[in-house]
């Protein structure tokens, strides 16, 4: 077990600057307008650094530093953009531990996910793109004896990429890596509850890119995602094995990163004639999660990333309960004492109704599942997509056939089978219906950031190498 000091006391590896510009042309930039807020940490509540708040004018200096940039940039060899990327994935890994601290820090989620999920995976992400871009081929094709098309990749110059708040630097990493691997150069906004840990990043990476292929703007933007099903048919219950154990802790998915996962299996949706004897097991596995500082590696549930939202979880906790949904456990803010009483933190909760209610039909992006039953293969299919959104969702089977459907019929962009919140670069991501249209990760998201450009050659009548 290991308790890390907060940033800004004595004996914490991690500093944060008082202060933060915006980051532009590879160096620190006052904002146009001369305003900065403040950014408090989730953790205590207490204000801990103040970010530039940006402007049009912010933006069109980034804008004019990344224009500058990508012409070089794309010039670039595949085999050079790809060995930058490796050397900003090994200076990562190297500080691990504080950017780990830093961003549970500033984003309340517990260090042991961030140290033993987000930071590693956003240093896959870049070593994966290094290899995509490089393996990366064009084509050729012979339209007659004459004619040959060429097909080239190129970049499409500069990209605006928004950032959320629930994964900061992973999220950022999941745009960045494919875009800089395809040559752009990126304006980047993170999302005013989280600037700081990207700029935290910055400090470390910075100098391993060229002047505008990478700046951020702060201050202003938004979120949404999904409303995803986690569906346990009943042979799960079959025997209690490690298959048993792994649906649980498959159903207390729903309160990792504090319930803020655009992929939050906040339905749980049990075949009948096992509910009340996994219920009750998924709710002692809930109630046994440990909840309190996030900056101590046995705290599974950390604070809540903002106020903000913190208060949005709260009136959707109300909401619950005046629709006549029943809190089997949860449903109150937790106030852990000491320096933590004033930080944003929520019991894991879970509501038993219909699936018709406000609270399974709507996103509250915190740490709350609603659960309902269903009784055959057909109900458990209408009851998941009977929702507007689509990015996300969760099968627990012992059976294959059931897995295949299920997983197919589905509507949903990804559906983990047996496991849930795996976030492989080689695994493409992305939503059906509301939860939006496109791909990240995978090497197809290369092709999210470049041009496809064709010449069409005719060497009929060449002679010495000329036409």
């Amino acid at each position: 077990m290991t308790v890390y000091t907060p940033p800004g006391q004595p004996g914490s590896i991690v500093e944060y600057r008082s202060r933060y510009d915006h980051w532009i042309g590879g160096e620190y930039v006052a904002p146009a307008g001369g305003e900065y807020f403040e950014n408090p940490s989730p953790v205590t509540g207490r204000t801990f650094t103040e970010v530039a708040r940006g402007t049009a004018d912010d933006i069109e200096r980034a804008l004019d530093a990344a224009h500058g940039a990508a012409p070089a940039w794309g010039r670039t060899s595949v085999t050079e953009r790809a060995n930058v990327l490796n050397a900003i994935a090994d200076r990562i890994e190297a500080n691990v531990e504080r950017i780990a601290v830093a961003e549970s820090w500033e984003n309340g989620k517990p260090v042991r996910e961030t140290l033993g999920a987000d930071i590693p995976l956003a240093v896959d992400h870049f070593r994966y793109f290094a290899g995509a871009i490089r393996a990366q081929e064009g084509s050729i094709s012979e339209i007659d004896g004459d004619i040959i098309a060429y097909h080239f990749h190129e970049p499409l110059g500069v990209v605006g990429q928004i950032i959320p708040w629930n994964f900061p630097i992973l999220m950022a990493t999941w745009k960045l890596a494919p875009a800089l691997a395809a040559g752009n150069a990126v304006v980047l906004k993170p999302a005013e509850q989280t600037p700081a840990s990207i700029l935290y990043l910055m400090d470390i990476i910075g100098d391993l890119l060229p002047p505008g292929v990478v700046n951020v703007v702060n201050g202003f933007g938004a979120e949404a995602g999904g409303k995803s099903p986690n569906v346990f048919f009943s042979d799960v219950a079959d025997a209690r094995d490690d298959f048993y154990d792994k649906a649980l802790e498959g159903f207390t998915m729903f309160a990792f990163n504090q319930g803020e996962v655009c992929t939050c299996p906040s339905r749980a949706l049990i075949q009948s004639d096992i509910y009340d004897q996994f219920l009750g097991d998924a709710l002692e596995r809930t109630k046994a999660a440990v909840q309190g500082n996030p900056l101590d590696t046995e705290t599974m549930i950390g604070a809540q990333a903002s106020n903000d939202q913190l208060e949005k979880i709260l009136s959707y906790l109300d909401i619950g309960k005046a629709e006549g949904a029943r809190v089997l456990t949860g449903g109150e803010r937790v106030d852990p004492g000491g320096d933590l009483s004033g930080g944003y933190y929520v019991a894991p909760t879970v509501f038993e109704g219909k699936n018709s209610m406000r609270i399974f039909q709507e996103e509250i992006f915190g740490p709350v599942v609603s659960v309902t039953d269903f009784g055959d293969y057909d109900d458990a299919i209408k009851t998941a997509n009977d929702t507007l959104y689509g990015l996300g969702a969760g099968v627990w089977t012992r059976n294959g056939t059931t897995a295949y459907r299920a997983g197919r019929d589905i509507q949903a962009g990804r559906v983990w089978t047996n496991c849930y919140h795996a976030y492989p670069a080689a695994a493409a991501f992305g939503g059906y219906k509301g939860s939006g249209v496109g791909r990240e990760n995978h090497k197809m998201m290369l092709d999210h950031y470049q041009q496809t450009k064709n010449l069409l050659v005719s060497y009929s009548g060449v002679r010495d190498g000329f036409f």
